[in-house]
């Protein structure tokens, strides 16, 4: 097992195991991707990106593309992003950064990872999925990868935008089918995620589990 895969499958346990004490988390849907290939999510809180290391299976290899000039400014913040959740730094600012984006992602996805983005750019405040940015869609169709819907649930009422602290509450993950990107659209992604955020039947909550 190589150092990358060691390194997925300790992420995956710690945050299964912050998840099992923050409230638990149930998972729905099979993760049916062997390769390099996008998450798009709803994004309401910095749990989400818990949560999902903790949802998706750990041979995925989840990373995630996020703000340098946040998630790297300070010490203690680029330790968790670098070390606890596997942040690929993006720069935000200037008119490429879409390149900045590519060039960040690419490599991941060439070596068979999976990569999260959270299409909105931003956190809910309202519960309310905001529109997507097309940026992931691009990626998907120049990198040639497949795009899976994903959902995230309960985590706003976890750790709120804004919040310091960590209120228990129940999470759930809904892991939809992968998405040729040449055949859909930036709209056609956020009406898919919005689908299984609707598509939430107890009867189909499973367990969380290890991949």
């Amino acid at each position: 097992m190589t150092a990358t895969r060691v390194t997925s499958a300790l992420r995956h346990w710690l945050w299964r195991v912050v998840c099992a004490v923050s409230g638990g988390l149930t998972v729905a849907g099979r993760w049916q991707v062997s390769g390099g290939c996008l998450v798009v999510a709803n994004h309401a809180s910095h749990a989400d990106t818990a949560v999902l290391l903790a949802a998706l299976p750990a041979k995925a290899q989840p990373v995630f593309a996020a703000a340098a000039d946040y998630w790297f400014a300070v010490p203690v913040r680029r330790f968790a992003a670098s070390s606890l959740a596997g942040i690929l730094p993006v720069r935000r600012s200037g008119d490429d950064t879409y390149a900045q984006l590519l060039a960040a992602v690419r490599p991941a996805l060439k070596a068979g990872r999976t990569v999260v983005i959270y299409p909105e750019g931003t956190r809910s405040t309202d519960g309310k999925v905001g529109e997507f940015r097309s940026g992931a869609l691009r990626l998907a169709r120049d990198c040639g990868v497949p795009i899976v819907p994903v959902a995230v649930f309960g985590t706003a009422a976890v750790l709120p935008k804004g919040a310091s602290f960590i209120s228990p509450a129940p999470m759930r993950v809904r892991i939809g089918e992968p998405v040729d990107p040449n055949g859909t659209s930036t709209p056609g992604l956020r009406e898919q995620v919005m689908a299984l955020r609707a598509d939430s039947l107890p009867g189909l909550v499973e367990p969380a589990r290890a991949a």
